[in-house]
């Protein structure tokens, strides 16, 4: 994680601010580094800062939060569940796509004819 985006955090209220060294660097305890890890991942799975927030104060509350913050990571969970199946979808769409690519070299390559149906764009993608 960059300086940057720890001074940002620090600055949103997602970490809490922490001692430094005599030479002016943060100095994290390991259980600093697991949360950073955890803002990590929850950035990477597009949650929004705003929710990170949110999640934030909750866990500064402790386990009297705790179903709420489960809820709140169960409704992302689906949400990237759902971004995942999209993805699939599209993975698909492409494969077929560069079948149809590698087909029409090999045609060209030989000088043969079509070896495989070339499907209009609408069909691939409701076909996806």
């Amino acid at each position: 994680m960059t300086a940057h985006t720890l001074r940002y955090y620090e600055r949103v209220g997602l970490i809490q601010p922490v001692g430094r060294a005599r030479n002016g660097h943060r100095r994290y305890s390991e259980t600093d580094e697991a949360w950073l890890k955890f803002l990590h991942c929850m950035r990477a799975t597009n949650m929004s800062i705003r929710e990170m927030q949110h999640y934030a104060k909750l866990r500064e509350q402790g386990d009297a939060t705790s179903l709420e913050r489960r809820q709140l990571l169960e409704d992302h969970q689906e949400a990237i569940a759902e971004k995942i199946a999209e993805l699939q979808q599209a993975h698909a769409v492409l494969t077929h796509k560069i079948a149809n690519y590698k087909a029409i070299e090999e045609r060209i390559r030989i000088g043969g004819p079509h070896l495989m149906k070339v499907e209009p764009e609408s069909e691939l993608v409701a076909a996806g």
